[in-house]
């Protein structure tokens, strides 16, 4: 009899130490879980992911703006030139307040200041100018800068095209898109050596011959050359046997006839 009554009670005992055990396994589960879905919520990124304390990602630069892939200025500042129109207005000294037209030399004549070189600046560095121009008339002259008008971007397209002349480059133009803006080529148009004339400086300009024909059947559109403002293309008639890398300007007229233009 007493040795069932130990024998009961080793089992009662057993029986218990099983159950702690199983409940203390269950809650380590519990808490394994809950660790896990806390490290895979605060994997996430955006509103609510693991909880208030988390903050969105630095933004990118949206407009590619120091981006080498992208060229680096995607959107370069416009810079004044000759015939370009621009209005300043002072926000203590309205008396000041003046348009001016940037002149041939690239100078502008301010009102009691004098003469002031402009070409080449964009707006910012205008107003910069202005302001240093005005130290010894105004005290604090802070002013600002409009550009009223100024001479929108173009190209040029000439020889054995339908409709040569000057046109507004508005949007991202490749050769063989501004020969059909031109009316298309012409029947005597030699279109395997059309020529991209580019502005190096005021007086080089640097060709680049292009095969339209071989490009355009053979689909290879990625070799169009893309324009630029001020760019001209020349459609020939016949072969041109031999041009320079860099020609002068004065040379162009050979190819261009003014009076298209």
């Amino acid at each position: 009899m007493k040795r069932l009554f130990i024998f009961v009670r080793f089992m009662a005992v057993a029986l218990m130490v099983v159950e702690c055990c199983s409940a203390a396994f269950a809650q380590g589960q519990e808490t394994d879980l809950g660790g896990n879905k806390e490290t895979s919520r605060s994997s996430f990124t955006g509103a609510g992911a693991g909880g208030s304390s988390t903050t969105a990602a630095k933004p990118g630069g949206a407009d590619g703006l120091g981006n080498p892939v992208l060229g680096g200025e995607r959107r370069p500042l416009y810079r004044l030139r000759p015939s370009d129109v621009v209005e300043i207005s002072f926000t203590v000294a309205p008396e000041f307040n003046q348009t001016l037209i940037v002149q041939p030399d690239g100078y502008v004549m301010l009102k009691d200041a004098g003469m002031v070189d402009v070409e080449g600046l964009n707006l910012e560095e205008f107003s910069q100018a202005v302001q240093k121009a005005y130290l010894g008339y105004l005290h604090d002259p802070q002013a600002a800068v409009v550009l009223k008008e100024f001479e929108r971007p173009y190209f040029i397209v000439g020889g054995e095209v339908g409709r040569p002349g000057k046109y507004e480059l508005r949007s991202d133009t490749t050769v063989a898109e501004a020969v059909q803006i031109a009316g298309g080529l012409t029947q005597q148009a030699k279109h395997s050596q059309v020529v991209l004339f580019r502005r190096v400086n005021d007086d080089l300009v640097e060709t680049r011959l292009l095969n339209l024909k071989k490009m355009l059947k053979e689909s290879r559109l990625q070799e169009d050359a893309h324009l630029r403002p001020g760019d001209l293309i020349f459609v020939p008639q016949n072969s041109i046997s031999k041009i320079g890398r860099f020609v002068s300007k004065p040379s162009l007229s050979m190819y261009f006839n003014p009076t298209q233009f």
